[in-house]
């Protein structure tokens, strides 16, 4: 693995080589990179993106996104810190990185897959997949996953869809996909997701949590698949986020600057090296670029048969109930989080440590003082009821 990654000559064999999957990109990203090359002009607009492993320090960041991309069902992650911390380019980054999913075949575009037939019978497909199903033809397809962004400034029928004009100008009237349908089994990213408008949020909010949403349009309406991976970026400075689209988000990393100076000059460099020559800085990482997409495939490949004993769940559940976290989705995210990570390091097995690395990604930004203030009011309001109400009875 080790060779793989530095495109250098065999090593010995008592070479040191990456134990895991978060040591590799550890390693990588510490690496530091070749002297700035003259920049090329090539004429070419469609630059590669700033290479994931390139990202100088951040690790925190960086685990979290690579378990999102093995794992769908940790539910997203949120990105909050200040401008300028590198959120945005490491969600953008992830492109070179994304693993293989089943692409539906669906003619209507409704995103009808073979397990739904298997969870929902015949009922969960279109007529059209239905009837191609009973004749033995393909649903799906293995494509890779690919990273949709939701613009600031989308109108709710850009989100969810609207009429589809060409169609209605012969008088065939149909409903358009929306960024939330074309989405389905992908990943979603919202940059500011703090600043959206309360509508797309609903409308987000909507679809996330049932996995499907319906348009209705006039006399017309149409039912699409939403199963995206829910990624955001913030900056609190500029805004809270509702606490109901929050508690959406599974893993919650707060990403600062960089406080090393030997880090900060060192990702000057790298930022500098790929605004010179971007293609230059990509292939210098594009040999471990590949190692670890393989990994994330082999481990998203392994996660099914993951399995997280009772002894070790129990840790977790007292770790939630010790931060007095009320929701539900806590031990969710804590659970899955913890599969994907032993996944990513070739374990079908969860173990304790695994716990402790993953709790703070997954159980920060939970607590409400609002609602622990609120429940205490209402049980002393409680008390004095039933007080009150015995104290009559008694007379």
């Amino acid at each position: 693995m080790a060779n793989e990654l530095s495109g250098a000559s065999p090593q010995p064999e008592n070479v040191d080589l990456p134990r895991s999957l978060k040591e590799l990109i550890d390693r990588v990203s510490g690496r530091q990179i070749s002297s700035v090359m003259p920049p090329v002009e090539s004429g070419i607009v469609d630059l590669p993106p700033y290479p994931f492993l390139a990202i100088v320090g951040q690790t925190e960041m960086k685990l979290s996104l690579v378990l999102a991309l093995i794992n769908p069902a940790i539910g997203g992650v949120l990105l909050v810190g200040p401008r300028g911390t590198g959120k945005t380019t490491a969600v953008r980054s992830l492109t070179e990185l994304l693993p293989e999913a089943p692409r539906s075949l669906c003619p209507n575009g409704y995103g009808c897959l073979p397990e739904d037939v298997d969870q929902f019978g015949m009922d969960g497909v279109c007529p059209d997949c239905a009837q191609r199903f009973g004749q033995d033809e393909p649903l799906a397809k293995l494509d890779q996953v690919h990273l949709f962004e939701l613009p600031l400034n989308a109108e709710i029928d850009d989100v969810v869809g609207g009429l589809d004009e060409r169609a209605a100008a012969q008088d065939r009237f149909r409903v358009r996909r929306g960024i939330l349908a074309q989405a389905d089994r992908h990943l979603l990213y919202i940059d500011e997701v703090n600043l959206l408008s309360d509508p797309i949020i609903d409308a987000i909010l909507d679809a996330s949590a049932q996995g499907q949403y319906t348009v209705r349009r006039g006399p017309i309406a149409a039912t699409y698949f939403s199963r995206f991976v829910l990624i955001g970026s913030m900056n609190p400075e500029e805004g809270q986020l509702r606490p109901q689209i929050l508690d959406r988000f599974g893993l919650r990393l707060m990403v600062d600057g960089l406080e090393e100076p030997k880090e900060r000059l060192e990702a000057y460099r790298r930022v500098r090296a790929y605004q010179t020559n971007p293609r230059r800085t990509s292939r210098e990482y594009e040999e471990a670029t590949k190692t670890v997409q393989s990994e994330i495939q082999a481990a998203r490949d392994l996660l099914p048969e993951v399995r997280i004993s009772d002894e070790v769940a129990h840790l977790g559940l007292d770790i939630i109930d010790r931060l007095e976290i009320a929701s539900l989705r806590a031990e969710i995210t804590l659970f899955e989080a913890t599969r994907a990570y032993a996944a990513s390091d070739g374990r079908t097995e969860v173990e304790r440590a695994d716990v402790r690395i993953v709790a703070p990604l997954a159980l920060r930004l939970r607590r409400s003082h609002f609602m622990k203030a609120y429940f205490e009011d209402q049980k002393n309001e409680e008390k004095e009821i039933k007080a009150t109400v015995e104290k009559v009875l008694e007379t």
